[in-house]
């Protein structure tokens, strides 16, 4: 069947979307009318009160509560300070970027070259290991021969083949060790230290067999070749642990904001709070996490406007910088590329998102062009404005759909309600002029998640209650802090 996004507004009080794929239901979200989503919204904020004790300020931005900003989300361009250090902390900070940006993309190609190593590693290996056998089974097949044709050299025959089997193996294992230290060729991080260990190593083994007797060669030869192959054992393991890292890399998930690359800590120590900012100072700030609890919103004036393919940071000299969630480095060469080709105005960045990573230059283009007219019209609004006021929306419910969760595999996309229908519509013409007739009004009586099977399913996806199919059942409760999840047999 079918992929169909699903947007139901017929009811003003509350707004539903669902990704369908077949009669399965892949992605589900809901704003109610009584509490819409602060985060990504942008305001025209003032400060009201200054905590040196906690090096934050507190910031009415027209919330229900004031809202937390942290000193070291605090632009230095709203320090009030002399422009000459001001200036240096700036250029501190896009040092610190580009440092950044570079051990990234080292990581990453360090990491393809791990894999490929380990992988033409283990074809040598099993090359190595095949005449290896052939030549064990060669030998035994000779001293089972000898010994059936002459009797009188049973005893000796086994031994000379152990002897010659032990140097074929001991002689083959030292050359693929050595030719795992050839193509290592140090590139990995302690690959000076390994070089030295190994060249110690073998100062030791030839000292060892300067001295021995010509019957102890072959067990020397073995011993250097335990030793080679603990070095190559270790070169493994840092390879799987520098494979680990990508792991750890790899978080998150479709928020916009979270492609947005963590900044690097700055030195700031030269300065506290209460002597760079000050109470009724002017801000323009941005919602970083939702108001909880009695907690307000956190804030931050490190500003971001997120398109479909790039995400733009008005206020963060960067360049052109690519998801951290990307972590091919084809597709991260390709992608520096087109980055470094947009026309990125002085003292603005922009970050190439991982929606973008299969797309054109020319699509990668127009989304960030939408994006500089989108701060422009920011800018204008700002300058009219008091604070404190609302200057730019993250946008509703149906415009974070369409950004986010449509995609060339969605064949339809259907909508409920004319006002849902016209908002849809208008926007998919701004961000995908082409793709707009894909918005289609629903006319049919029946409810369009009824008549799709989606109600059923999010009935059961909300149920505390879980029945498996051994019989038993699982209870999921959230609180505040955790999810419980009790199981039980039946």
């Amino acid at each position: 069947m079918a992929n169909k996004m699903l947007i139901d507004t017929t009811h003003p009080e509350e707004t539903r979307v669902v990704v369908v794929r077949g009669n399965r239901v892949e992605e589900f979200d809901f704003e109610s009318a009584s509490r819409k989503q602060l985060r990504g919204n942008i305001y025209l904020a003032k400060v009201t009160r200054v905590e040196p004790s906690l090096q934050a300020a507190f910031v009415d931005y027209g919330g229900n509560r004031h809202g937390f900003l942290a000193f070291s989300e605090i632009h230095p361009d709203y320090y009030q300070i002399p422009v000459a250090d001001r200036q240096a902390l700036i250029a501190e900070e896009e040092r610190a970027h580009r440092d950044a940006e570079a051990e990234l993309d080292r990581r990453s190609s360090r990491r393809s070259r791990h894999k490929a190593q380990g992988a033409r590693g283990n074809a040598r290996k099993s090359q190595d290991l095949q005449p290896a056998a052939e030549a064990s089974e060669s030998a035994e097949a000779m001293a089972e021969a000898e010994a059936a044709a002459e009797p009188d050299v049973e005893a000796r025959a086994p031994g000379e083949a152990g002897e010659a089997e032990l140097e074929t193996s001991a002689g083959e294992e030292t050359n693929r060790a050595d030719d795992n230290g050839d193509d290592d060729d140090g590139e990995d991080d302690n690959g000076e230290d390994t070089n030295r260990e190994n060249e110690r190593d073998d100062e030791d083994v030839e000292a060892e067999s300067e001295d021995a007797n010509g019957a102890d060669e072959a067990a020397d030869a073995a011993v250097a070749a335990a030793d080679d192959n603990g070095a190559a054992a270790r070169r493994e393991n840092g390879d799987e642990e520098a494979g680990e890292e990508e792991v750890i890399e790899s978080v998150g998930g479709a928020d916009a904001l979270e492609e947005v690359q963590e900044r690097m800590p700055r030195l700031r120590r030269q300065y506290k709070i209460q002597e760079v900012i000050k109470r009724r100072q002017i801000m323009l700030v941005q919602v970083v996490k939702e108001e909880r609890g009695t907690k307000g919103a956190a804030l931050t004036t490190y500003l971001s406007l997120a398109g479909r393919y790039s995400v733009l940071m008005p206020n963060t000299a960067r360049g052109g910088g690519i998801s951290r969630k990307i972590t091919q480095p084809t597709d991260r060469k390709r992608l520096k590329e087109v980055a470094q080709e947009l026309e990125v105005p002085e003292g603005m960045g922009v970050i190439l998102r991982t929606a973008g990573a299969s797309r054109t230059k020319t699509e990668i283009k127009r989304d960030f062009e939408y994006l500089l007219r989108l701060w422009e019209s920011v800018r204008d609004l700002t300058l009219k404005s008091t604070a404190p006021a609302l200057v730019y929306e993250e946008g509703s419910l149906i415009k974070r759909s369409i950004r986010d969760l449509y995609s060339k595999d969605i064949d339809e996309i259907l909508v409920a309600g004319d006002e849902g229908h016209k908002e849809a519509r208008d926007f998919m013409r701004m961000l995908m002029p082409s793709h707009a007739k894909n918005v289609k009004l629903y006319k049919d009586p029946q409810p369009v998640f009824s008549r799709y099977g989606v109600e059923s399913q999010l009935d059961a996806m909300f149920t505390p209650v879980m029945q498996l199919r051994s019989g038993g059942y699982i209870v999921l409760n959230q609180a505040e802090a955790l999810v419980a999840i009790d199981v039980n047999s039946g």
